[in-house]
């Protein structure tokens, strides 16, 4: 994922400043794949950095990349056909790239394959948001996590989480970035509603939230749709608003499988 692959690019871009490295990507793919064009590995002499999946695939990659690193040279692609040569019955084609790294090339590296990560504004630091922030952390997304109370962050938050303290929260809402996926979690129903209607009238005026999420339950919803009503918002409107949140079929109550739940639907919206 990608802010995995963000460690592992700080990784890398350390370990070249004490040596070589052999950089293998997926070029391209046909069929069947473990992983997806641009996934990579680095390959030094005594360690990896990253994967590119498949088992024997990567074993045979790693092989041929430590072969290149000690003759010093790019001998151009491999093309690996997953099929019965490499123990492997997904029946597609890799196309892999190599390429020789050294410390000069760290600053294009930062650039190139810094991975692409998705907005996502969490509103609530309670038991769930802290669990959903931490299971967001090795995800694609840029986390920025939002209360309205002050003290209630732990000063050691997740990776890559952006805190912000926000009276009234709902005030946060306009600034989000465009795209963002929004999950409303605070810490009492009044603070959600108006969450939710600074974000349908968002909605209204720009039409660029990707991602409209309130945690409860159906009856909270059905409240809230009669007092959105209410204000205006019609049916079409609500009907943006995802209410449980969470892939169905998982029933569990704790935070840690809410948040799993929670980030398997997010994943779905990429």
């Amino acid at each position: 994922m990608a802010k995995m692959a963000l460690g592992n690019l700080r990784v890398l871009l350390d370990g070249l400043a004490a040596g070589p490295a052999c950089l293998v990507t997926v070029a391209s793919t046909r069929g069947s794949a473990p992983r997806e064009p641009g996934a990579w590995m680095a390959v030094f002499a005594d360690r990896l950095v990253g994967s590119i999946g498949g088992g024997h695939l990567e074993w045979q990659a790693i092989t041929e990349a430590r072969r290149r690193l000690a003759h010093g040279a790019d001998a151009g692609p491999m093309r690996c056909a997953l099929g019965p040569s490499l123990g492997q019955c997904c029946g597609g084609v890799v196309h892999l790239g190599f390429e020789r790294l050294s410390a000069v090339d760290a600053p294009g590296l930062a650039r190139r394959l810094a991975p692409r990560l998705q907005p996502v504004a969490l509103f609530g630091a309670g038991h769930v948001g802290q669990a959903l922030a931490r299971v967001l952390a090795p995800l694609p997304f840029a986390l920025t996590w939002i209360d309205s109370r002050d003290g209630i962050f732990a000063p050691d938050p997740p990776p890559g989480a952006v805190c912000e303290h926000s009276e009234p929260v709902q005030g946060a809402v306009p600034a989000l970035a465009a795209g963002s996926r929004v999950l409303i979690m605070s810490f009492c129903h009044a603070e959600d509603l108006e969450l939710v209607a600074a974000c349908l009238r968002r909605q209204r005026a720009q039409q660029d939230l990707r991602f409209i999420g309130l945690i409860g339950s159906q009856p909270k919803w059905a409240a809230f749709s009669r007092r959105l009503r209410g204000r205006g918002f019609s049916p079409q409107e609500l009907a943006q608003v995802t209410c449980p949140i969470g892939i169905p079929g998982i029933a569990g109550k704790q935070p840690e499988v809410i948040a799993v739940a929670v980030a398997a639907q997010l994943l779905q919206t990429l």
